[in-house]
């Protein structure tokens, strides 16, 4: 038998049960939540508005107060019969994911308390 045959054996078993490990501990790992507002907006806003919406010279929105104006007169267009809290989501959301616009005094809003159960996420309130 060649000795360097045996060497490699345990090698190559070493690689694979770190392999192994490291693939367990990213599997248990929790998927990261996404916030109210990027749920909303994936619900109800990307079939129409792909990303390159956000991107194009010829944006609607040039800073927080048009952009939250746009968030709702899409809103409204859609007969989504969102609350001013889901505007508010939807609108910082798109703010830290695309635009970076400085937020207003006001873009802070009144938060509604956390849902203790699934809060539902389609048309209009029930």
């Amino acid at each position: 038998m060649n000795p360097g045959a045996i060497l490699v054996q345990p090698r190559r078993l070493a690689a694979l049960a770190a392999f192994i490990a490291v693939g367990a501990l990213l599997h248990g790992l929790p998927a990261q939540a996404q916030s109210r507002g990027q749920l909303l907006y994936s619900t109800h806003c990307i079939a129409c508005h792909t990303s390159q919406v956000h991107w194009r010279d010829r944006k609607l929105a040039t800073d927080w107060n048009s952009l939250r104006t746009q968030v709702r007169h899409w809103q409204d267009v859609g007969a989504l019969g969102w609350s001013e809290d889901d505007i508010l989501d939807v609108t910082r959301y798109l703010n830290e994911t695309f635009y970076g616009f400085e937020p207003t005094s006001d873009s802070q809003g009144a938060k509604a308390p956390a849902a203790t159960g699934n809060r539902d996420v389609g048309f209009g309130a029930k």
